[in-house]
């Protein structure tokens, strides 16, 4: 039987290219694009749903592109609209790490939990049980090109969220991989992957579903 994995994440999942300025909103093809590429690897018996939109943080209303960035307010609608889901992976984190949020990387890591908590509150999976759940923490971001100013502060924090994000992991029990050890942020802007980076991601989180639901 035909399993769904909801890939549930911000520009990084969607696709963005790194940025040359702000208003550049290339995306990589979707066979490019870590979602795509763990398509692939899945196959047949998997169907992959991207999820991702740019900009989106974990439970926080943006002050400056909108409140439909909140995650939070989002995520309950979505499980609804893709039931039954068999998985969620989260991967989340990076756009809280923005100047305007003022947040910690305990913060993050506490932030994404909730996601967690609001994913097994719901009744999105088979059989109306909640979906399993796996966490990816983001690469550490550079501060960089457009997005510098953006991000400003971030780039220190960054190093620990993936620290952070493996203890809500180990509280929660869920699957993690830790993005940073598999892939590195491009250098133009600091935040977005370049298309090797997307297929390294891609190969890794397939790893981690075939070792985790076989």
């Amino acid at each position: 039987m035909r399993r769904t994995v909801l890939l549930f994440g911000d520009s990084n999942t969607h696709g963005s290219c790194p940025m040359a300025a702000l208003d550049d909103l290339r995306r990589h093809d979707e066979g490019v694009r870590w979602p795509g590429v763990l398509a692939a690897r899945l196959g047949p018996g998997w169907k992959v749903i991207d999820e991702g939109h740019p900009g989106r943080t974990t439970v926080h209303d943006d002050p400056v592109d909108g409140a439909h960035k909140n995650g939070m307010r989002v995520l309950p609608a979505l499980l609804e609209s893709h039931r039954p889901v068999d998985l969620v992976v989260i991967k989340l984190g990076t756009n809280d790490l923005k100047a305007r949020f003022a947040v910690t990387a305990q913060d993050i890591a506490l932030s994404v939990e909730k996601l967690v908590l609001a994913v097994r509150a719901s009744a999105a999976g088979p059989g109306l049980r909640p979906p399993a759940v796996a966490l990816i923490a983001p690469p550490p971001i550079r501060e960089a090109g457009c997005l510098a100013e953006m991000f400003a502060g971030g780039a220190a924090k960054s190093a620990l969220v993936a620290v952070r994000l493996a203890e809500v992991a180990a509280r929660q029990g869920v699957p993690f991989l830790d993005a940073g050890q598999v892939i590195a942020v491009d250098p133009l802007d600091g935040i977005h992957y370049d298309a090797a980076a997307h297929a390294a991601l891609g190969g890794a989180v397939a790893d981690l579903v075939a070792r985790h639901w076989p």
